[in-house]
């Protein structure tokens, strides 16, 4: 599938390493990745072998050690943090294993939050939520709690939440890993309709490797070097 060869973004030599006392434990030894437009991409690896830490650093959720992190083609640390802060919250988005929803709102009050919490106006904030919620399937259950929801529903709550701001790119980890089998094809489904139908770009850290397979370009991490599959 061709893709308009522009970098979303781009992880330069990239090293963690932490520290726990006088131990020193190397997670990532010069990750070289670069995430184009409207790519899907699938990160794969045994537990420990640095996937989150990785998807964390290109979410600027976490630093590097070592190495540059570059969004559209500037690095993050010439920036200031006022500016990467922008970045994360109106060019990232963010779907989780655990969904990370609010328990005591419902799910268009879930998807309204990041939002609302930035100044935005509620109805507009409202009418943009119920449009995700329809995107995704859920719009007769716009009105419940996660606590009312399966645990595919809740799923699909936290990426129309990922979507509110037209992100630049949706970062994914383990977006199945909590659910049961048929359950988490559906959710594969989903986000292959983002990727797929709609363009968006997409990284998916994932144990599925069926899921892997089905992407644009599979990368393995192993003792904290990235590997094509």
């Amino acid at each position: 599938m061709p893709f308009a060869m522009s970098k979303v973004l781009e992880c330069r030599g990239l090293e963690k390493t932490f520290h726990d006392g006088s131990r020193e434990l190397c997670v990532l030894r010069g990750i070289d990745l670069a995430v184009e437009e409207k790519e899907i991409i699938a990160i794969s690896g045994a537990s420990g072998a640095g996937k989150t830490t990785l998807l964390q650093i290109m979410g600027t959720l976490d630093k590097p050690t070592g190495g540059e992190l570059l969004f559209r083609g500037e690095p993050l640390s010439s920036m200031g943090r006022a500016a990467v802060n922008t970045i994360r919250n109106q060019e990232i988005g963010f779907v989780f294993q655990f969904y990370h929803l609010l328990a005591e709102f419902t799910a268009l009050e879930n998807v309204m939050m990041p939002a609302l919490s930035q100044g935005a106006s509620k109805r507009a904030c409202r009418d943009r939520a119920l449009e995700l919620l329809e995107s995704v399937g859920l719009s007769d259950r716009t009105t419940h709690k996660p606590g009312q929801l399966s645990g595919g529903e809740q799923q699909r709550v936290a990426i129309a939440r990922a979507l509110f701001n037209e992100p630049s790119i949706i970062l994914c980890d383990e977006p199945t890993g909590n659910l049961d089998e048929d359950t988490g094809k559906e959710i594969v489904e989903v986000l292959f309709e983002l990727g797929e139908a709609q363009g968006r770009t997409l990284v998916i850290v994932t144990h599925d490797l069926d899921l892997a397979a089905r992407t644009h370009r599979w990368v393995h991490l192993h003792d904290g070097v990235a590997q094509a599959k």
